[in-house]
């Protein structure tokens, strides 16, 4: 269950407890409709779309490797950290957004969507 955080003039939602995202994992979080993949790689927590950009795959059930996540459905690769499309047949970057962990939970702004790249 989302909840509104009020940080420094920044309106967060709270996607999920921190301790929910395993080290080196993911989970899936909807939200008003959008799915975000919310990624624990090594204590630093990072928030993409988790649609893959080329077809119907949950980043969020894929593969992940040092900063990357390999898609489940056609094996195409992004860059955790910066959303960038880093292996075929992905091209177009994953939307990311700035994590901010406010008592124990990952917070985002999800009006402040980044694209990567």
């Amino acid at each position: 269950m989302a909840e509104a955080v009020k940080l420094d003039t920044v309106n967060l939602v709270a996607l999920c407890d921190a301790a929910e995202v395993e080290p080196d994992a993911a989970i899936q979080v909807v939200l008003d409709g959008m799915a975000y993949a919310v990624f624990n790689l090594d204590g630093a927590y990072y928030v993409t779309a988790d649609l893959c950009t080329h077809g119907p795959g949950s980043l969020a059930e894929g593969f992940i490797m040092d900063a990357e996540v390999e898609c489940p459905f056609h094996q195409g690769r992004f860059d955790i950290r910066t959303g960038s499309a880093t292996g075929a047949p992905c091209t177009e970057a994953l939307k990311t957004w700035a994590v901010h962990v406010v008592d124990g939970k990952i917070c985002i702004d999800p009006g402040a969507e980044r694209s990567g790249g």
